[in-house]
């Protein structure tokens, strides 16, 4: 294919696939997926410090920002969309941004990719600042949008990551606090990373965030303690919880979601310490928002 890129070159594996059949192709795409975790668990070191990186900027009150196009974008975008639900984060802690804003994510805008300008641009009027974490999501590693925003971002005092797939050249270690490089190899259609490599870029940020919320207090045992009680999936998941960890009847549970305002730490708080809803945010906070610091060691849910 005449391109030094990992992404863009032609998988072997593959070159006959269009003479499959059904389960033939699903079986290939399925093996090829299966070399996928063990790619990225050969980042763990790099992935350690991106979530080094990100609990230092939480603690310090700044945010993490995604910044991609295309296929990145997109998973930067969903990966933060999903934290306000799950771990009662404010929106603005973990914010995504895609070349092309919001029509890029349900329409491809793949010439939005090329313009660094556009994304120093993005940098600004997101109010990117010292204190934030900004990680560039480019599996080819090479797109202008990104780099132009990751630029920028450091001129305005943020640390910066990149996150690839295909081998990081030495300006680009050199350049940014981190940079995690799960080569996963061709892709099983020539140059698609939406495939392993978007797999890939999936596996990095859920791994990113959990353990950055982990390490911050937002989980208590394996339980999501911190969740936005927004919907009848999530109230039913807080009451679960309540009953789970404070041995409280369904009936109680409720009642004290109702009186933590949908906030199950809180409620856990008022049962375990016998206090009420003001006094237990006040203490968690003291505790850094983590439950585990409020209570005897043999008080695990």
């Amino acid at each position: 294919m005449l391109d030094s890129r990992l992404t863009e070159q032609r998988n072997p594996r593959s070159a006959a696939m269009d003479r499959l059949d059904a389960a033939g192709l699903v079986a290939l795409i399925n093996g090829e997926d299966r070399t996928v975790a063990e790619a990225v668990g050969r980042e763990s070191e790099n992935i350690t410090r991106a979530v080094e990186v990100l609990v230092e900027t939480f603690r310090a009150g700044g945010r993490l920002f995604y910044v991609g196009a295309g296929t990145s974008g997109r998973l930067g975008v969903l990966d933060a969309a999903e934290m306000p639900p799950t771990y009662g984060t404010d929106p603005e802690l973990v914010q995504g941004i895609i070349a092309g804003g919001y029509e890029a994510l349900v329409r491809a805008q793949e010439g939005a990719e090329d313009h660094p300008e556009d994304g120093a641009r993005d940098m600004e009027t997101r109010g990117v600042r010292s204190g934030d974490f900004v990680l560039g999501i480019a599996t080819s590693g090479t797109t202008p949008y990104v780099h132009g925003a990751l630029a920028r971002a450091r001129a305005l005092g943020a640390r910066t990551g990149f996150l690839l797939c295909t081998p990081p050249p030495a300006e680009l270690l050199a350049t940014h606090d981190v940079v995690i490089a799960p080569l996963v190899g061709p892709e099983v259609v020539t140059g698609s990373t939406r495939m392993k490599a978007g797999t890939a870029t999936k596996m990095v940020l859920n791994t990113l965030t959990t353990a950055a919320m982990v390490l911050t207090g937002k989980v208590w045992g394996n339980l999501m303690v911190d969740l936005q009680v927004t919907c009848r999936k999530l109230e039913d998941r807080g009451r679960r919880i309540l009953q789970a960890t404070v041995g409280v009847d369904p009936g109680d549970a409720a009642r004290l979601l109702e009186e933590a305002d949908g906030q199950v730490r809180t409620a856990i708080a008022m049962h375990r310490l016998g206090v009420d809803a003001p006094e237990a945010r006040r203490r968690l906070e003291e505790a850094g928002g983590r439950v585990a610091a409020l209570l005897p060691p043999d008080g695990a849910p």
